[in-house]
């Protein structure tokens, strides 16, 4: 009697998400081996299609299994699957990628190096021994290499590094853990690093060796990474420390550093266990953390050390071959300038810097930066987002054309939206420099180009400030524009992260500037709407007049003039315990003349007025400088009483508070108490000023919801009623995506 064959039943399935470049199609050939299955996947332009066919059961079984089992990098958004025509296939294979339209498909950020090709690397018997491009499907560079998509080797930076028969073999083997690893090489077919000392050219292996003798020596070398150049030197050591600090004219900003793995850093930072999970997770971010340790000119006036663990096979066997074992590895540029990452460029940019260069022969894309994270009190939140994160997805818009929404002119990311997807960009810098603008055109250029979307056609968006190099970037583009008014961005982009586009909230956008719809300096700014209705102004700190405009934000008791103008029998600040400068006496003029003098009602140019108060009465070298140093000084101090910050006709009246913490200091109360009593005022009236209008949710964003010691008084009285910014930062890198938002629901 002939046995008759089993039914066969089809699938046809549609994987959307972080799925090209992260061995999604090879793990697909062998899980539908793994269950018997027949037919084929390939990368398309929106994600991965998949043909399945064989028994019901087993047909079923695979589908569940996509989700649970799937790459540890890969991140799926959406998986579709519908029933199929049986074609008769009788194996499982894998398909070259396919152009039809438009690709959406998500790129996927940079990968750091994989146990098991740290393992190879170290193995003296593997033919990739000390190889320090090693790679895999599981890890190395994406979004640094790829020049275009789908993600297929001839469309990234590998596409001139012909593979040996070896690579190829491996690279043509499904069950290989190479097996279209887009970058696979070896020191025989791929790349390798330089070292560049003066005359003296130094190759592989050797280069190695004598970077890390020049880094013990004291030496600074530029080391190319996967999105740039750092700069590294000897953390314990600090005279080099010092001398960077002078070479790259970075007079006080902390430096990150890099330690070999989390026990290490346990012994620099305090690390809770959600921050060691940050510090080793697939992002590999530089966290920030309570120092237990003091080293010296590493973070001036800073209670907080940066650290982040190795990602690169190279930063590994620097390691491994006895580099200091911490090491500054900070961002290769002049203070204020993008990172340098092309290698003519960093020679060029870096020589007056830098005692040495490691030059890696495989070119970078790209230019992104390490990216900058913390534990708040709700869980991990960015304060920089680059490697790692981008250019990845952070929500779904309800957009039916091509957005782009340019952001802000400090801290800027763009974001790009494609069917709905709001790809957010890496961190680009402060527009105000002359090649930071460049960088945000050719990143503007790229990720058009990567999407393949044409500019003419897009909806640009850009900040309401007419003087923007944002905005005047936006109106050179001949696309049609919408102007977003900034704080109502900021509150946007919280809800775009929850995907939550009509439910009402109290939005309170707090930072340093931003231009208010009256032409005015805001900053100190409460709303009430949701992002589809828009955000009414219910409420805003009282203005203040700010001698000399953004000039304040560089000079503490510039702010502090405007701010103090109004208080009647001031005390002499010129004598102890204030001391202030005769700045202050110059801005006070100008504020009494009205000349040169503006009004604001930034909660920004307020911490700075306390920080003058308190002692800080230098100009700031970095953004946000002083608010940091008066944080920190919080900290220092026991729970006391907050001083008084009455609510007054629509208004946060400052005075009452700033006259109590002048009589404070001159009764001699220690300043760390009149920092933490100011900082309990400013969240007692947060509460307080939102109790007005009822139970809704209270969105928080803006420059100054960095603040730690801020942030957890507000939980602490708010909990979850209290939403802020997780993938973007809630300064002014997340301001486009909530731009992106509300231009996605007003069009």
């Amino acid at each position: 009697m002939r046995l008759r064959a089993p039914p066969r039943d089809a699938q046809s399935l549609h994987v959307t998400g972080v799925v090209q470049g992260v061995g999604f199609r090879p793990f697909i050939y062998r899980l539908a081996r793994a269950h018997a299955l027949c037919g084929w996947v390939l990368n398309a332009e929106t994600g991965v299609e998949i043909h399945v066919e064989g028994d019901a059961g087993a047909l079923r079984h695979f589908t569940l299994a996509i989700e649970s089992e799937a790459p540890a990098a890969a991140r799926i958004a959406s998986l579709e699957a519908r029933p199929a025509k049986v074609e008769g296939f009788e194996e499982f294979e894998i398909r070259e990628s396919i152009r039809a339209e438009r690709p959406t498909v998500r790129v996927s950020p940079d990968l750091p190096v994989c146990r098991e090709c740290l393992e190879e690397m170290t193995d003296l018997a593997d033919r990739r021994f000390g190889y320090p491009y090693i790679n895999c499907t599981n890890c190395g560079p994406r979004y640094t290499i790829v020049l275009g998509l789908p993600y297929d080797r001839p469309k990234t930076t590998m596409r001139d590094w012909p593979m040996c028969n070896a690579c190829r073999a491996e690279y043509d083997d499904p069950a290989d853990r190479r097996f279209h690893a887009q970058p696979v090489a070896c020191a025989e077919c791929g790349p390798a690093f330089v070292l560049r000392a003066g005359a003296r050219c130094v190759r592989a292996g050797a280069a190695i060796a004598e970077t890390i003798a020049l880094l013990r020596g004291g030496s600074i070398v530029a080391i190319k990474g996967l999105g740039g150049y750092h700069l590294a030197c000897d953390a314990r050591r600090p005279d080099s420390v010092q001398k960077l600090r002078e070479r790259k004219y970075r007079k006080e900003r902390p430096f990150a550093l890099m330690v070999r793995d989390a026990a290490a850093a346990r012994q620099l930072v305090e690390l809770s266990p959600a921050a060691e999970k940050l510090l080793a997770s697939m992002e590999r971010p530089i966290v920030i953390a309570p120092a237990k340790i003091d080293l010296g000119g590493i973070a001036p006036d800073n209670h907080d050390y940066g650290v982040m663990l190795p990602y690169t096979p190279l930063q590994h066997a620097l390691f491994a071959g006895g580099s200091p074992d911490v090491m500054v590895m900070t961002s290769a540029n002049r203070s204020s300038e993008p990172i340098a990452y092309q290698d003519a460029d960093a020679l060029e940019q870096l020589s007056g810097i830098a005692d040495a260069l490691l030059v890696g022969e495989r070119e970078i894309a790209r230019r992104v930066d390490d990216s900058v994270t913390r534990v708040g009190p709700f869980g991990p939140i960015v304060l920089r987002r680059a490697r790692g994160y981008a250019p990845g997805v952070v929500a779904s818009l309800p957009a039916k054309r091509a957005i782009l929404a340019l952001g802000a002119d400090l801290k800027n990311a763009i974001t790009l939206v494609v069917d709905g997807q709001a790809f957010v960009s890496q961190h680009i810098g402060d527009l105000v420099h002359y090649a930071a603008f460049e960088a945000f055109k050719a990143t503007v250029r790229d990720l058009c180009a990567m999407y393949e979307v044409p500019i003419d056609g897009l909806l640009v968006v850009h900040d309401a400030h007419p003087e923007y190099a944002s905005t005047g970037f936006a109106l050179s583009l001949g696309a049609e524009r919408l102007a977003v008014q900034h704080h109502r961005a900021h509150v946007a982009s919280v809800l775009a992260e929850r995907e939550e586009f009509d439910t009402r909230v109290i939005g309170v956008a707090f930072d340093g500037t931003g231009y208010g719809d009256d032409g005015s300096i805001w900053g100190g700014e409460f709303f009430l709407g949701s992002v589809r209705e828009g955000f009414r102004r219910v409420m805003a700190l009282r203005a203040a007049a700010l001698p000399g405009g953004d000039a304040a934000a560089t000079f503490p008791v510039q702010a502090a003039a405007g701010f103090l103008a109004d208080l009647d029998g001031l005390s002499d600040l010129a004598a102890p315990p204030f001391d202030f400068p005769d700045r202050y006496f110059k801005a006070q003029r100008l504020a009494r003349a009205g000349v040169r003098t503006f009004k604001t009602t930034s909660v920004g140019r307020l911490f700075d007025t306390v920080a003058a108060l308190c002692g800080f009465t230098r100009p700031i070298t970095f953004e946000a400088q002083a608010a940091m140093w008066l944080e920190h000084l919080a900290e220092t101090s026991a729970p006391v009483s907050a001083y008084d910050f009455p609510m007054r006709e629509s208004v946060l009246d400052y005075r009452p508070l700033l006259a109590a913490i002048v009589e404070d200091r001159l009764r001699g109360r220690s300043v760390a108490e009149i920092a933490y009593a100011f900082h309990a005022a400013l969240a007692g009236a947060v509460v307080e000023a939102c109790s007005a209008f009822g139970r809704l949710p209270i969105v928080a964003s803006g420059g100054v919801f960095q603040n730690r010691l801020l942030l957890e008084l507000l939980a602490a009285r708010l909990g979850t009623r209290l939403w802020l910014n997780a993938k973007v930062p809630a300064n002014d890198g997340g301001v486009s995506l909530g731009q992106a938002a509300i231009a996605a629901l007003v069009r």
